[in-house]
């Protein structure tokens, strides 16, 4: 804050609802008269253009301000006035002509007087000396004696998209694309280096020699040259790099001052030799709004004006502050001019068109407090309440939280009611899979609550694809609490993919009575039924699960009455649930044991199988008997290969996605390397031959289509191999949670370990996250011992292979069958159910976990630790041919397949390899008699 505040010697408001920026505001002596005094030139966005000459009076009440007469011109353009300047812009002529700058004008205008017959005769007219139109839309303009030209003023015209145009009076010369141009910036000219200096869109303050420009036109004409599209290059002479945007720059000619450049950015004040060294730089405490260098007193220095955003005027002298006063609005030009009564006017101009003359005096500008009124002071009652405070303040701290509890009754709460029946007529649309039979939809009604009345609320609709909403966006005018505001929206499944949850969600974005934002959320559970259908149950699966209950089988006739189908009226011992578009999963439930087993060709497909069935045993003995101490368990073996076949194919995918996005790169460089050879050519005088390199762009460009769809196709498998590992990862988790009986807290943790959440991203992948989880789960609460616990986080990045973390998820189902904890404190878990020892000893079996897999990757063969039992890990596989995946694309004219990752098409014997080795893992069910269609009963 300053002492002191500016002496007003003139002002005036220049017109109503206008608006004014920098380059509006101009003092010269624009009217040539013999006494050199100043005159002031303002013109609006509004295209108004006013000259005053402020002829204030002393009186005893101080300056007697503006009078009617002091308005010399005022004139009405047709278009905005971007810029206005004084110079000698006419050929022929000394004298001093205002330069407009409009939009797609430059016009040159001379102020001349014609007298009267009395005192108030005199008159002054604006007269067009020339004018050029512009082809692009202009944005400032600087002057001077281009080319080392004496007594002119030529013009230098920047448009918005960083092209300059030189004209030379009234002659056109040519026009000239800067290099690497997006947004205009201050441009000015430097008469001892006969350059440009601007400031570009990249932060830097950069130098164009005029001879540079010149010679780099190819151009004829005046609207060939401002329509060019391309040219010769042009090379900056110097560039500096402030490191933020600059607002204006100004050259400094004075005759004690080094000759300087002064660059005023939004922090900071950078001075520059003409060379582009770096002689000082001011950092700023306040934010600028516009400068003005003025003059040089002592011999070195530079002094200038700076005004800011805080209604401050501040004088330095390089670095050093000198004086400061307050102004009564912020500025967005200043300037310095020479009147009647008074040198060295400060002349100032707002963005609503204030224009002030002021100049610096000592008047005080002090706010003086009001007295208090005294009391004495009694410390024993400040100690008291002191006490009492703080006591408040330690009590409120225990219940503070870190973000606001809303109560359940206040603003605003989502009801969701599920219909129990499937829609009669499908709003299924856009369904991107075949199936004889219609996909049918489902209709959620979603109702609105509010205590008070809400406006304008926002109801938003998302389900994770492959589902879908027939709507996604509701907006609502008002929720009353008399009447609750209801919506209806239909869910189906419209994708090609196993969908891994089977929830949407549903938010609603409103205003609180108080203004603030909320948001009220709410979760919506869809029934199975919504994505399979009941079909007759399928003998042969490749893949087979078997879960163990302590309680007598279930018919499963009473536990998925609304799945029957054709399996109604059965002995309810065996069910077929088939994905719309998708595989089949059966379900079968033994007789005499307490054993229910599902089986699908696709491992992944039988998560929401299983999920629902353990669901609907809970609710049906839970609702049968109040303490019915029911519990599902796991004792297979852990289907270890079957999950890494899904991190394989996502994985894939992966890398062959950034296989094509780097071949689609070198393709679009070639491309662009082709045309400036091509363009170089149509421009040559002398026409040469193409040399097929028309051939050889038209060809580039079908690759790169070609390259385009190939992205495109594999982004779609991609998503897909996501949906499917999800699924496989939520499968697995379970699994690891009914083998081992863990506690919801650590399933909690398994669940944040290895997350079934995949997410699609170019930094930060799926398996480099499972893989660090996992390895700090190993070093932490899974370290056998001390010396185990290092912890020296890698970074993460994209593996070469999936090996590592298969090796790590191996070790760590290693680490929980020895009853490991995954939270600290808690005794060791005894109660891991391990599969019987297989009747008949399988050849070639190799256990993942035979010898112990550390951190780093190495194996330790000194552990003798146990088989863990299922796991099939560490089974040579037969390495993929790195060759057969590689684009070729030498060729031109024919362009081949960009090769996706595949399924797996195997032949006969590995088909009936791997079914031996599915065989192997499925535990016997010699107890198991299952009757149903298509079914052999399995004997006891």
């Amino acid at each position: 804050m300053s002492l002191f505040k500016v002496r007003d010697w003139w002002s005036t408001s220049a017109g109503e609802a206008e608006e004014f920026d920098h380059g509006c505001l101009c003092v010269a002596n624009i009217d040539n008269s013999s006494d050199g005094l100043d005159k002031i030139i303002i013109g609006s966005y509004h295209g108004i253009l006013r000259i005053f000459n402020p002829k204030p009076k002393k009186t005893e009440n101080g300056w007697s301000g503006f009078k009617p007469e002091d308005v010399m011109l005022e004139s009405s353009l047709p278009n905005p006035i971007l810029q206005i300047e004084a110079g000698k812009f006419a050929s022929g002529s000394d004298n001093l002509h205002l330069a407009i700058l409009q939009p797609r004008k430059l016009s040159v205008f001379n102020v001349a007087a014609t007298s009267g017959s009395v005192e108030h005769g005199t008159h002054y007219g604006l007269h067009l000396t020339y004018e050029h139109s512009l082809q692009r839309t202009a944005y400032n303009f600087c002057f001077g004696p281009f080319g080392g030209v004496k007594g002119k003023d030529f013009i230098c015209v920047q448009s918005m998209d960083g092209t300059i145009s030189i004209f030379e009076q009234e002659s056109f010369s040519f026009s000239r694309f800067l290099p690497g141009a997006l947004l205009p910036g201050p441009l000015k000219y430097v008469p001892r280096l006969d350059s440009f200096v601007t400031a570009s869109s990249a932060w830097q303050v950069e130098c164009y020699k005029y001879q540079v420009l010149a010679v780099a036109t190819d151009a004829k004409s005046k609207e060939e040259s401002q329509n060019i599209k391309s040219g010769k290059r042009v090379v900056s002479d110097w560039v500096f790099d402030i490191g933020e945007q600059a607002k204006d720059i100004s050259v400094i000619t004075f005759p004690q001052a080094p000759p300087s450049l002064l660059i005023l950015g939004e922090r900071n004040i950078y001075c520059l030799t003409e060379t582009g060294k770096l002689r000082y730089m001011k950092k700023l405490e306040l934010d600028p709004s516009c400068f003005l260098p003025y003059g040089s007193f002592t011999e070195g220095t530079i002094s200038y004006l700076l005004a800011t955003h805080t209604k401050s005027v501040a004088i330095f002298q390089d670095v050093t502050l000198k004086w400061a006063a307050k102004l009564e609005y912020v500025p967005v030009q200043i300037c310095v001019g020479n009147f009647m009564d008074l040198k060295g006017v400060i002349v100032t101009l707002d963005e609503s068109g204030r224009l002030d003359c002021s100049y610096l005096g000592t008047d005080p500008s002090l706010f003086i407090p009001p007295a208090v009124e005294s009391r004495e002071l009694n410390y024993g009652d400040m100690d008291r309440e002191m006490a009492r405070l703080q006591a408040r303040i330690k009590q409120s701290s225990h219940k503070a939280v870190i973000m606001p509890n809303l109560k359940t009754e206040d603003d605003l709460q989502i009801f969701v009611h599920v219909n129990p029946n499937l829609d009669d007529v499908s709003m299924a649309t856009g369904i991107e899979f075949e199936d004889p039979d219609p996909v049918p939809s489902i209709t959620v009604r979603v109702q609105l609550k509010a205590r008070l009345v809400l406006e304008h609320v926002k109801l938003s609709i998302h389900a994770n694809w492959p589902l879908e909403s027939n709507q996604k966006v509701f907006d609502i005018a008002s929720v009353e609490p008399s009447h609750p505001s209801e919506n209806f929206v239909a869910f189906f499944i419209r994708g090609k993919s196993l969908p891994p949850d089977l929830s949407a969600s549903v938010s609603a974005e409103y205003r609180s009575t108080s203004g603030a934002a909320r948001i009220a959320t709410a979760t919506i559970k869809l029934p199975l039924k919504l994505i399979v259908k009941p079909v007759l149950p399928v003998k042969t699966a490749e893949y087979k699960i078997t879960l163990d209950t302590n309680k007598p089988p279930v018919n499963l006739n009473d536990l998925f009455p609304d799945l029957l189908g054709e399996n109604a009226g059965g002995q309810g011992a065996a069910l077929g649930f088939q994905y719309y578009g998708g595989p089949i999963v059966t379900l079968l439930a033994s007789k005499t044991s307490q054993r229910y087993r599902l089986q699908c060709d696709k491992f992944e497909a039988m998560w929401l199988i299983t999920k629902d069935l353990v669901s609907r045993l809970c609710n049906h003995f839970n609702l049968s008997s109040k303490s019915s101490g029911f519990t599902v368990f796991y004792s297979g073996q852990l289907p270890l290969q079957e999950y890494f076949d899904l991190i394989d194919a996502h994985f894939e995918h992966r890398l062959n996605a950034d296989r094509c996005r780097e071949m689609l790169a070198q393709r679009a460089s070639q491309f662009r390397a082709i045309q400036r050879r091509l363009l170089t050519r149509f421009k040559d005088k002398t026409p040469a031959p193409l040399q097929n390199l028309d051939t050889l762009l038209e060809g580039t460009y079908r690759q790169i289509l070609h390259l385009a769809e190939a992205v495109e196709d594999n982004n779609t498998s991609q998503v897909i191999a996501a949906n499917s590992l999800s699924s496989g990862t939520r499968l697995f988790n379970f699994l690891i949670k009914l083998w081992t009986t863990m506690s919801d807290e650590e399933y909690k943790v398994l669940q944040n370990c290895i997350t079934p959440i995949v997410q699609e991203s170019q930094e930060q992948g799926w398996e480099e996250s499972v893989d660090t989880a996992v390895t700090h789960l190993l070093r932490t609460t899974l370290a056998k011992s001390s010396k185990d616990q290092t912890l020296n986080p890698q970074p993460l990045q994209m593996p070469e292979d999936t090996t590592k973390v298969k090796k790590h998820i191996a070790l760590m189902c290693d680490r929980l069958s020895k009853g490991v904890r995954l939270i600290e404190g808690l005794p060791t878990n005894s109660a891991v159910n391990m599969a019987p020892a297989p009747r008949k000893e399988k050849k070639n079996k190799i256990s993942a976990t035979s010898k112990t897999v550390v951190e780093n990757g190495h194996i330790d063969t000194s552990d003798d630790t146990e088989t863990l039992v299922g796991s099939k890990y560490g089974q040579s596989k037969n390495k993929r041919n790195k060759d057969s995946d590689m684009i070729n694309l030498n060729g031109l004219n024919d362009l081949p397949v960009i090769g996706l990752p595949m399924e797996n098409v195997p032949d006969e014997m590995n088909e009936m390899k791997k079914k031996k080795q599915i065989e192997s893992m499925v535990p016997d069910l010699d107890d198991m008699n299952v009757e149903g269609p298509n079914l052999v009963p399995l004997e006891d």
